[in-house]
């Protein structure tokens, strides 16, 4: 059965790749969906700007947090925001990631589309049709329900071959997962075993450090009882960004997780405060707008700031459809030529407008730094917090369709 390119793909990857159900990369493809240098840019449209000296100074904070163990890199959701054909190839050459993880199965895809080669694991659920394409591509399965057992002997036996897999259990966040005190039992069948070759085992903490290290004591248990059966586990992972900021060292196990932190986010404000890591990129737009406002007038619907003095205001053409929060009133800045100003009025879907005062020097055309690592003020956590949004939105809801490029070291 073919699967029609639509139906597997989802529109909102942001990626220019184009998929080979058969598992065959259109090569030009493929070379199209290559990020280029950052350059001058003629477009009055928002765009982001990927830091790739970042994320490489956030996997080796990471791993030296972690004790040099294996970085499994996350990056669902469209790379976080930057973007899947762009930061999957540099996470792919780190030495310190040993694979990358997604949870969409057109995620896994579009990392081998754009040149990734090292192990990718599917942690969602996957279709047959869609394991069959993703098993001949090398794509590693997470089976995490007792009834996965019918659908990889039937793959293995398509493929003439056993399937690589982590298995996915369930300690204690019942979200996703096989029960771990039900694992042992499942891996008794002979017909299984010979279907699978089991390279590791990932489990979810629920984030409260207590908790964390009993699930990490249950992954162990399980492992010591699955080997003493004859077979191993292989590397346990499970700690995310959270686990390794705070830290829990207990829930390192084999190889960490993280996630939201390999861009330059923290995912509490205790761990912000240590300073380690650096935000991977920048949302930037042009100003499209410079006028002079009398004091008494007002900007935006409803008239929701009013000049109290003569002042100049500024529009740029950048908007909450673009990911930038529509909270961003309630105390956010914006950079331009180096000075930082207040953003009024009300975010739209496609406007942002920031106020300059009486005798600032902005002109239509320059470039503006909605988010980035250039000042606390505009570091995506400050952000959030700031506009009463979560600080994984501020990543997660990032347009996939803005352009992405990748800046220069340093």
């Amino acid at each position: 059965m073919t699967i029609s390119r639509r139906g597997f793909i989802g529109s909102t990857l942001g990626t220019a790749s184009a998929i080979a159900l058969h598992g065959e990369t259109n090569s030009a493809d493929a070379a199209s969906a290559v990020p280029q240098r950052a350059a001058a840019r003629s477009s009055l449209g928002p765009w982001l700007e990927i830091d790739a000296a970042a994320i490489a100074h956030n996997v080796a904070a990471i791993a030296a947090r972690c004790g040099n163990r294996p970085v499994l890199a996350v990056a669902k959701n469209n790379a976080y925001g930057c973007g899947l054909s762009t930061a999957g190839p540099i996470l792919s050459r780190l030495n310190a990631v040993w694979g990358l993880a997604v949870v969409r199965p057109e995620e896994a895809l579009a990392l081998l589309d754009a040149g990734v080669r090292k192990p990718i694991l599917l942690m969602g659920p996957a279709s047959d049709d869609e394991a069959v394409v993703l098993a001949r591509r090398g794509v590693r399965l997470a089976p995490y329900s007792e009834r996965d057992g019918t659908q990889l002997i039937g793959l293995a036996r398509r493929l003439g071959r056993a399937i690589p897999v982590h298995l996915y259990v369930d300690t204690g966040m019942h979200r996703m997962g096989m029960p771990h005190d039900r694992v042992a039992a499942w891996l008794e069948s002979p017909r299984l075993r010979r279907a699978i070759r089991i390279e590791g085992a990932l489990t979810e903490l629920v984030e409260d450090q207590d908790f964390d290290r009993e699930q990490a004591a249950r992954m162990q248990r399980l492992a010591e009882r699955v080997r003493a059966g004859g077979l191993s586990l292989g590397r346990l992972h499970g700690a995310s960004s959270d686990a390794i900021m705070r830290p829990t060292p207990e829930s390192f196990l084999d190889a960490v997780r993280p996630g939201l932190s390999i861009y330059g986010g923290y995912p509490t404000d205790e761990s912000l405060a240590r300073g380690e890591l650096r935000c991977a990129y920048r949302l930037k737009a042009r100003v499209v707008r410079v006028d002079p406002l009398a004091a008494g007038e007002g900007v935006s619907y409803h008239r929701r700031w009013m000049a109290q003095e003569p002042t100049t205001i500024a529009t740029l053409a950048i908007g909450h459809v673009d990911g930038y929060p529509s909270g961003a009133t309630k105390g956010c800045e914006v950079q331009i030529a180096g000075a930082r100003y207040p953003v009024v009025g009300t975010v739209s879907a496609s406007h942002t407008i920031v106020a300059l005062g009486p005798a600032a020097r902005v002109t239509v055309g320059d470039e503006a730094i909605l988010v980035g690592p250039d000042h606390p003020s505009l570091h995506p956590n400050e952000i959030a917090k700031r506009s009463a949004w979560s600080e994984y939105n501020m990543f997660m809801h990032l347009n996939p369709s803005l352009p992405r490029v990748v800046i220069a070291a340093g």
